[in-house]
């Protein structure tokens, strides 16, 4: 059994889930989700990663709580997931700007982190995927939304993906 509940608020068979994707792919879609995430946020905050505002696409969102690597104060982020066998899979899209997520950086710097999922805290420890790995780790978040595929196309680097795996 898995140390990572399978829950999701919404349904992946949703009649929004397509629409919503396709607007979600465009840059004005990016540009309008991550303005949301402050809101989309507080209500995974208040929920303890029960519920979202993505809620209508079903689409697996934890809460990652790692340490600021120039802070070190705890710091949340909520993000899309896959699962891994027994570990769940996350990348440093950041929407395909630019610059890798501050998430990852911390990551990088201290991987043990705390992922809430379903209103459970799991301690994990986050491990960066390179080459092959990484690409078939990346594949399963694009089979999750194709947005993923977008994000990649919009930048020149490359984008981190890491396991979380529970302590």
């Amino acid at each position: 059994m898995s140390d990572f509940p399978d829950v999701r608020w919404g349904s992946e068979s949703s009649r929004l889930r397509e629409p919503l994707v396709a607007f979600s792919i465009t840059r004005l879609g990016s540009w309008l989700i991550k303005t949301a995430t402050p809101l989309d946020r507080k209500v995974l905050l208040r929920s303890r990663g029960r519920f979202t505002v993505l809620g209508p696409i079903g689409a697996p969102l934890l809460l990652l709580t790692s340490t600021g690597a120039r802070s070190g104060q705890p710091r949340t982020t909520p993000l899309i997931y896959a699962r891994q066998g027994e570990s769940l899979v996350v990348v440093g899209s950041n929407f395909g700007q630019a610059h890798h997520p501050a998430w990852t950086g911390n990551l990088l710097k201290e991987p043990s982190a705390t992922v809430t999922l379903a209103g459970k805290d799991i301690p994990v420890r986050a491990e960066l995927l390179h080459g092959e790995q990484a690409q078939a780790a990346y594949q399963l978040l694009i089979d999750l939304t194709r947005t993923y595929d977008a994000y990649r196309s919009r930048t020149d680097r490359e984008i981190r993906v890491f396991r979380l795996t529970a302590r």
